[in-house]
């Protein structure tokens, strides 16, 4: 398979992870309420991202470190959002 194809398919993979935790950031600040936003959800997913950019890390894989970074940020801010809207 055309290296680029492959590196397509992974760049938007990788976008479409990123941009996946925008809308429910955006709604919890919009209504300041996070009914329905697992707290046990969020913590694995959190500890799954902090996971994989130790994982890119080991390889040394760019890629996988950035990509992971902004999900860990991202999925990080919306357990936070919990935590703070949640009680």
């Amino acid at each position: 398979m055309a290296l680029i194809l492959i590196n397509a398919v992974g760049t938007l993979a990788a976008c479409c992870s990123m941009c996946s935790f925008a809308p429910q950031i955006v709604k919890i600040l919009r209504e300041r309420a996070v009914d329905g936003v697992s707290l046990r959800m969020y913590a694995v997913t959190v500890a799954g991202f902090a996971l994989w950019t130790a994982y890119g890390l080991m390889i040394r894989s760019w890629p996988v470190i950035g990509s992971n970074l902004v999900c860990l940020a991202l999925s990080s801010a919306i357990l936070a959002l919990r935590l703070r809207f949640g009680g």
